[in-house]
């Protein structure tokens, strides 16, 4: 760390405690040396991103190599910082730091993310460190971001707290006739006036996300790319998701969904507003998904397992006779009915069959029983949680219930 940079004591502890989980971690997988290479993942160990690698061994003190900017890298990592140098000398440099390790070994197990980093740049690291046993090291990373801090648990309230505050202002200032891209509009300037970092970060392959999406009607319920039961018709084909310019209408739904990342943490959120009244339809399919999450919300404690919340979901769908509506339509229906959420949108758990990971205290999941129909919009709602010792902790605070605007 560099001298003339102070840093809060709890802050280093902080994250000296997220490098001793990591290195309990790869004790157990057998790994020697972890090369974290993503940037989320960097930010998460040290406290900075800027373009480098962080080098972990199984023991000792990790090195955060950086090639752009090592000046700030140096005002903001917690570790120690050094230049990359030549990334074809990466070898060499890696053998200066950890001589001794690759002096016990012939060939040393080095994990890093399968999962995000691109197939040339893998190959360009293996050409580099010839003399390792490389692993896939995405499932480490990603069960150790898992469970939050109360430093990660207080960012997260910052960011729902903002968009507490944004929805209310939102839903007074709809008026019929506004497009979506009006509103959307609106909501974005509130959010980075609050201190929103203007993006969300997904770690899913050709997954993007912006601040989220105001989709009223029929545009709504356009399908598209976008892991989600609600994809937005978007701008442009170039952009298919998200708010158009189509004119928001009386008597149809306007979902309101939305992330706000602040300080690095996300919060996500899910409201229905009408300009009028729902038919009667929508409103049954609405009312079901309050019903879901409230059932959802009594098996919200430690040991309940992911994939039983999502299957106990799609019986209740079936049970009011919206299967076919629920989580999408037709081909397009995603198979989840929750997710992780923290400095990323796509963490795990994922509430989904097939994901057998129990709760755990510390996790954080945003859950989102919707309902979509083709022509005419997508309903539902959608609160962020914290699994906390004995149940849970409901982090977004904003109004629920199906937002009616008078005409």
């Amino acid at each position: 760390m560099h001298s003339e940079q102070r840093i809060d004591a709890a802050i280093i502890e902080e994250h000296r405690n997220r490098i001793a989980r990591l290195q309990q971690k790869m004790e157990l997988a057998g790994i020697d040396l972890y090369l974290v290479t993503h940037n989320v993942d960097i930010y998460y160990l040290t406290g900075s991103m800027q373009t480098g690698y962080v080098l972990v061994p199984r023991c000792g003190e990790p090195v955060y190599l950086v090639k752009r900017s090592y000046l700030r890298a140096q005002k903001e990592s917690i570790i120690r910082v050094a230049p990359l140098g030549s990334f074809r000398q990466l070898g060499e440099t890696i053998r200066s730091y950890y001589a001794e390790l690759f002096q016990v070994k012939e060939a040393v197990v080095i994990a890093t993310e399968f999962d995000v980093l691109p197939v040339q740049q893998y190959e360009r690291l293996r050409t580099v460190i010839p003399d390792a046993n490389w692993t896939d090291g995405s499932i480490l990373f990603r069960e150790l971001r898992m469970i939050k801090s109360s430093d990660e648990l207080d960012r997260i309230r910052v960011a729902a707290a903002a968009a507490h505050k944004v929805l209310a202002d939102a839903a007074d200032y709809i008026q019929p006739g506004m497009t979506e891209l009006e509103l959307i509009a609106y909501i974005e300037r509130e959010f980075r006036l609050q201190g929103h970092v203007g993006m969300i970060r997904m770690r899913g392959f050709n997954q993007e996300l912006i601040t989220g999406m105001v989709a009223s009607g029929s545009a709504g319920a356009e399908p598209t790319y976008f892991d989600g039961p609600a994809g937005g018709l978007g701008l442009t084909p170039a952009s298919p998701q998200g708010s158009s310019r189509k004119a928001i209408e009386v008597n149809e739904p306007i979902l309101i969904d939305f992330g706000c990342c602040i300080d690095g943490y996300v919060i996500d959120q899910t409201r229905t507003l009408v300009i009028g009244e729902l038919d009667d339809e929508l409103q049954r399919a609405y009312d079901a998904s309050e019903a879901i999450l409230r059932a959802t919300e009594e098996h919200l404690k430690p040991g309940t397992v992911c994939e039983t919340l999502y299957e106990d979901a799609v019986d209740m769908a079936k049970s009011y006779g919206l299967q076919e509506h629920f989580m999408g339509y037709g081909e397009d229906q995603v198979k989840f009915l929750g997710h992780g959420i923290g400095m990323e949108i796509d963490e795990w758990p994922v509430l989904a069959r097939g994901f057998k990971q129990p709760l755990q205290e510390g996790m954080v999941i945003a859950i989102e029983p919707k309902f979509t129909f083709p022509g005419r919009g997508v309903v539902g709602i959608e609160n962020t949680y914290l699994i906390t010792a004995d149940g849970y902790e409901k982090l977004t605070t904003a109004e629920e219930g199906l937002r009616i605007i008078s005409l």
